[in-house]
């Protein structure tokens, strides 16, 4: 066996998400040989790559048939995670993608989605933060249990930082560590604002893969001053399926659309779907049925997976353990939001890099 002979064979091994083969991409490093062991490492577009077992049973598949059938064939992992930043790079610097978590109206489980997303981001071994934006209903101290909690403060370079909290391995900062939750957060909108660009510019969010923002529902003053201050690399809409929050999902993909392709939306996932009734396999759509999908469809954004009306994602969040941090059987639907996301992030990535060139 040769080296060039392995790289024939793995032209036939396609990156299912971006559409092309894994040696044009240069995805493959570091091809060692040795009698009939090869080993190889395949560097993927996120450390999250949900997509990790079929890539490599592709590449054994392809050596074994092309090759030698009798190869022993060692795929080893690594990660290049893909970011669209063309910016300065003068605001959050070492943050590769920024993701927007909104809605169109309170009570859809935004919140809760974030949160979960954060988690299962982090699971997948990428460097996670979360910022809670939602100035006036801050809910991250609930959720992760760190209700009472301060963080501390740093120098760098002369100038005071906030260290953010950590837990389950992701970063974390929201008003509500800063302020007692018995008191109101009672703020003109340019004073929230000013807050908000504070957790952008005075907390020390060091190197992250992804920072996920869980923004306060509607399309107000905090909206704009992010979408204007920072380089989000794209928005996930979450939404219920019934009519009234449908329609209010609407302005926020709206809001988006009047920005231009500046905040593209990475995907629309469906909360409180359904119900199943403990005991039975039987969905009850309490809500109204695939009303997010066909949202989805009707704007031709991504739709990134339906969430499960569920007392064990509810009392997750309230016990500050949230489901995707335990071993409940819920949290497999939102590894498979996340892992939807994930993809759609990457290919949102790639699409843009394709575009650029044809242009330039």
């Amino acid at each position: 066996m040769t080296t060039e002979q392995i790289i024939d064979a793995l032209r036939i091994v396609q990156e299912p998400d971006l559409g092309s083969d894994i040696i044009s991409l240069n995805m493959v490093k570091d091809v060692v040989i040795k009698n009939n062991d090869v080993s190889f490492t395949l560097v993927l577009t996120t450390p999250a790559c949900p997509l990790k077992d079929m890539m490599r049973n592709a590449c054994v598949d392809a050596i074994q048939t092309k090759v030698n059938k009798e190869a022993v064939v060692l795929v080893n992992f690594t990660s290049n995670t893909t970011s669209n930043r063309h910016d300065p790079k003068s605001v959050l610097p070492n943050v590769r993608n920024i993701i927007a978590v909104v809605s169109g109206k309170g009570g859809v489980g935004k919140s809760t989605v974030a949160s979960n997303l954060a988690i299962a981001l982090a699971q997948g071994g990428a460097k996670v933060g979360l910022m809670d934006a939602d100035i006036y209903g801050p809910s991250v101290p609930i959720m992760f249990g760190v209700r009472g909690e301060r963080p501390m403060m740093m120098d760098n370079g002369g100038k005071g930082m906030i260290v953010p909290l950590e837990k389950f391995g992701i970063k974390l900062m929201s008003i509500g560590l800063l302020v007692d939750e018995k008191n109101a957060v009672v703020w003109r909108g340019p004073m929230a604002s000013s807050a908000i660009k504070q957790f952008v510019t005075d907390v020390n969010w060091g190197d992250l893969d992804y920072l996920v923002i869980d923004m306060p529902p509607g399309t107000g003053d905090i909206h704009l001053t992010l979408m204007q201050a920072v380089p989000v690399t794209g928005a996930i809409v979450v939404s219920t399926p019934q009519e009234v929050a449908l329609a209010d999902a609407k302005k926020a993909i709206a809001m988006f659309a009047q920005m231009g392709a500046k905040v593209p939306i990475i995907g629309l996932v469906e909360n409180m779907s359904y119900f199943i009734l403990p005991g039975t396999s039987s969905r009850h759509y309490i809500f109204g049925k695939d009303g997010g999908k066909n949202l989805a469809e009707e704007y031709e954004i991504p739709f990134l997976g339906q969430i499960p009306l569920d007392q064990e994602i509810r009392e997750g969040g309230d016990s500050g353990i949230p489901i995707v941090a335990s071993e409940l059987a819920g949290r497999e639907a939102y590894l498979d939001f996340a892992a939807n996301a994930v993809r759609s992030i990457s290919m949102r990535n790639a699409n843009i890099r394709e575009t650029e060139m044809q242009l330039s």
